[in-house]
């Protein structure tokens, strides 16, 4: 293997065929690409399995995993995937070759190198998950139009501060906005009320992927 190959490998947790769970893309058919490692620690995350665990695969090799699966729409995820540089490769050769790209990223790492046809899902941690500190807020100012940002709710005060950072920062002209309430922790439906009450520009989402297998469920 060349040094150039070596460069292009990616450390992979998981790859897998599902229905999209979030974000205005819920209920398509998707493959997700699931890369290690992270450098948050949130006080819900469910993740916590691809802190570590993974396997080095080229990029060919994930590009070929991806190709068996009968759907346009990947998902590169994590853990936080843009901790590895050579993610934006991956994603560029995605796009490329076709797909309709959107990466999650949790907001601490730049997003600038990512190419333009991706639909970055921007997590913007509130103060509950105990991450705040970490955003990189310059983020906000290179996301698109169809680029979406999502903030996971866990009580009133996690929902007052995203308010507050809706309206401070403009993101309702910027693009688009996804509250999710903490699972089993903030019933969706006060969630759902409070958005009413003060007429947010957001779309409410549920983890569908939790509702049809359960919280634990892995690879679907």
């Amino acid at each position: 293997m060349t040094a150039g190959a070596e460069r292009q490998l990616l450390r992979v947790n998981e790859i897998f065929f599902s229905l999209q769970g979030e974000s205005t893309y819920s209920g398509l058919p998707c493959a997700f690409v699931r890369l290690t490692g992270c450098d948050q620690r949130c006080r819900w995350c469910d993740t916590e399995y691809a802190f570590h665990a993974g396997e080095e695969m080229s990029i060919e090799e994930i590009l070929e995993a991806v190709k068996k699966y009968d759907t346009r729409l990947v998902e590169i995820t994590g853990g936080e995937p843009l901790l590895q540089r050579e993610a934006f490769l991956l994603v560029r050769r995605l796009s490329e070759m076709g797909y309709r790209v959107l990466v999650e990223t949790g907001g601490s790492q730049d997003i600038s190198g990512l190419d333009k046809e991706t639909v970055v899902v921007l997590d913007l941690k509130c103060p509950g998950s105990g991450m705040t500190g970490r955003i990189l807020w310059r983020n906000l100012d290179l996301l698109k139009p169809d680029d979406q940002v999502k903030f996971v709710v866990a009580d009133r005060a996690d929902y007052e501060w995203a308010r507050g950072v809706i309206r401070e920062r403009g993101l309702a002209d910027r693009c688009g906005i996804l509250f999710s309430p903490v699972f089993e922790e903030l019933p969706a439906k006060i969630l759902a009320g409070w958005i009413l009450k003060d007429h947010l520009p957001v779309r409410l989402q549920i983890q569908l992927h939790k509702l049809l297998w359960g919280a634990d469920a892995r690879g679907v």
